[in-house]
């Protein structure tokens, strides 16, 4: 056989009588009795656990010099979007500025009774000073808290019971001013109305002898919402009590100024908006506008829980790179890529449903074969065919002789990890009692291989497997166009292939950034929201009662995120992650003379099942013209399709 100098392989059959290997540091095969030990999954992948969280941390240690870059070449020091709304705080006070204002809040919540009121009420509070950290020390200073003899407690406000002795105390001709629970118990701060808009017309004042709430049993009305915690206000209480009636007039309520609370709900309005607005900033090159954009999204991502932070901050990350030109330096190492692509499997069921349609599809085609003969374009950890092997065992009129052709990309640690895979399949085809032959082929590009070398004998039915590998094809001209022609040399009855339903590959770089935004909010709500099978390792989910491993979750979550910076920030041959729809691939395969197989009813309904292993009911499968999509409620996510030659 001609061999190339780009190209190291590795050979091994196993069999019935017989157990060979032709590989220079491997001398035989030893014979197991219990599965356990055929498929160790961690083999692999988990022995290099440490390897990977190094790289993980040396990876995203690398966004610090990001926002360092852009702090230091901020005008003046100062916070650029602190400054945007008139406050002059640098950078580096930032962390300062935040624990004055809780304790500015604290203090307004424990002050005495006129002191609140003089303070709201003067034109110092709605003042919009320059100086925000000065402005902050001059409002603690002049609010004196109150003895805590003369502070209500909340638990007196928490229930029904509570309130009904309010009665036997003091405070029973009391009275008080019913505020929002969310003006209190927010996270975000809250920001004085004229910083932002001018404060509205106070509303006409009600008669004098109106009471705001009544707590005693002296009839008056009482405006208790129940839907609403009650808070008092304690200088409002105060007031109200030292006066000869049971009421408070709100004309002095009137003279406090109004308070804008920012909600989250905004926020993340806002967040979408800015990251928008910073990617057509980008796209037009205006790259101060676009540094500005940039550290707004990270202020704003931080309000915000679940998936949306975490998609907004790796979007963050990719575009603070584009801008400031760091381009991560790793992102073309294909074997890390693969092993974090073990933790993806583990966490959500999109490899799983991709292995398990294309297995079926394969199954078929197989019918009634004797010789069979897989090539997979990317073999990874070899975790799709194990299934495969057990299904060909269980065929009636016994299985057939199985030869598989393993293809994967160098190793950064020179291990020969393909011989690994190819080792473990022999021992679980030997106990099967399946005659199996195993060579697998280090390739840097797919585009390098060719027909001649891969050994198609006469009489093998011959299926060809693609992974979510030919879209990284894309970014070279020409080698998409030598793959399918390679594929077409090899006549196979079946071309099984497993894409991602996006469209990654325009050539305007908004629509790239807007359609990516898109895709991976939903592919990152998936995870954050599908559970997995209970405790089911065949199905590949870590943890008892539906729950998903940590460590597969963080690992998935760097796996899409490297995903999102090589979309974002890179370009040229750099740009790998050329994803594009099911019509698209229709319309390049259609071209290079391949007709669709159409992936029939049965691998829908068992697809279907292997879905309700999940917890999560947000998953979909659906049928489209013969191919198979799985999508996250209404957005298809990957697709599955088969082809043949025409």
């Amino acid at each position: 056989m001609n061999r190339k100098s780009h190209f190291n392989h590795t050979t091994f059959t196993s069999g019935n009588n017989s157990n060979s290997m032709e590989a220079s540091s491997v001398t035989g095969a030893s014979k197991l009795t219990n599965m356990t030990n055929i498929w160790d999954k961690t083999g692999n992948g988990a022995a290099k656990v440490a390897n990977i969280w190094d790289k993980t941390q040396n990876e995203a240690g690398k966004v610090t010099n990001i926002w360092d870059k852009g702090e230091n070449e901020a005008g003046g020091g100062l916070d650029e979007l602190m400054e945007v709304l008139g406050y002059k705080v640098k950078a580096s006070d930032m962390t300062e500025v935040a624990q004055k204002l809780e304790q500015l809040e604290e203090a307004m919540g424990s002050c005495q009774q006129d002191g609140l009121l003089s303070q709201l009420g003067s034109e110092t509070v709605h003042y919009n000073p320059s100086d925000l950290s000065t402005w902050i020390n001059s409002m603690i200073s002049e609010l004196n808290p109150c003895d805590n003899n003369q502070c209500f407690q909340d638990a007196f406000m928490a229930d029904s019971s509570s309130r009904s002795n309010l009665g036997s105390r003091s405070y029973s001709s009391s009275s008080v001013v019913i505020f929002d629970d969310s003006a209190f118990d927010s996270d975000l701060t809250a920001i004085p109305g004229k910083a932002i808009y001018p404060p509205p017309p106070p509303p006409p004042p009600p008669p004098p002898s109106q009471t705001v709430v009544g707590l005693g049993g002296g009839g008056e009305s009482s405006l208790n919402p129940p839907s609403k915690r009650l808070k008092p206000n304690r200088a409002l209480l105060d007031e109200g009590s030292s006066g000869s009636n049971n009421s408070y007039s709100v004309n002095s309520v009137n003279s406090i100024r109004p308070v804008m609370m920012v909600e989250s709900e905004e926020n993340g309005v806002r967040l979408v908006h800015a990251l928008m607005a910073c990617a057509e900033a980008v796209q037009s090159e205006n790259y101060k506008l676009a540094e500005v954009l940039v550290k707004k999204i990270g202020i704003l991502a931080v309000s915000q829980a679940g998936s949306m932070r975490k998609v907004a901050t790796y979007f963050a990350e990719a575009l603070a790179r584009r801008i400031y030109k760091l381009y991560p330096s790793n992102q073309n190492d294909l074997a890390f890529n693969d092993y974090l692509q073990m933790y993806f499997y583990e966490a959500c069921p999109y490899l799983k449903f991709a292995h398990f349609t294309a297995n079926q599809a394969i199954l078929e085609a197989f019918a009634g074969k004797s010789h069979v003969h897989i090539i997979d374009f990317g073999i990874k950890q070899g975790m799709q065919w194990p299934a495969l092997l057990q299904a060909l065992a269980l065929r009636s009129g016994g299985p057939p002789s199985f030869r598989l052709t393993g293809i994967g990309p160098p190793s950064s640690d020179n291990t020969d990890y393909l011989q690994e895979v190819g080792w473990k399949l022999a021992q679980l085809a030997d106990t099967i009692d399946i005659k199996f032959e195993y060579r697998g082929y280090v390739a840097s590009s797919l585009a390098d291989l060719d027909a001649s070398m891969f050994d198609v004998r006469e009489g093998e039915t011959v299926a060809v497997n693609s992974i979510f590998e030919l879209h990284q094809m894309l970014a070279r001209p020409g080698a998409i166009d030598k793959v399918l022609s390679v594929v077409k040399g090899l006549k196979p009855s079946i071309f099984t292939v497993v894409e991602q339903e996006a469209n990654h590959n325009g050539p305007q770089f908004l629509d790239r950034f807007t359609e990516s935004l898109h895709y991976y909010s939903t592919l990152f709500d998936s995870v954050e929201g599908g559970g997995g099978a209970p405790g089911d390792c065949d199905v590949g989910v870590v943890g008892g009662g539906g729950g998903v491993a940590v460590q597969d979750k963080v690992m998935t979550e760097v796996y899409l995120g490297r995903q999102i910076c090589n979309v974002v920030a890179c370009e040229g041959i750099d740009r790998v992650e050329r994803h594009e729809t099911l019509a698209q691939w229709r319309t390049r395969f259609d071209s290079s003379e391949l007709e669709p197989v159409h992936l029939g009813s049965n691998a829908f309904k068992q697809a279907s099942m292997l879905l309700a292993l999940f917890s999560g009911d947000g998953y979909r499968v659906e049928e489209n013209n013969g191919c198979l999509l799985l999508g996250w409620h209404t957005r298809p996510l990957i697709s599955t399709s088969a082809w043949k030659l025409k």
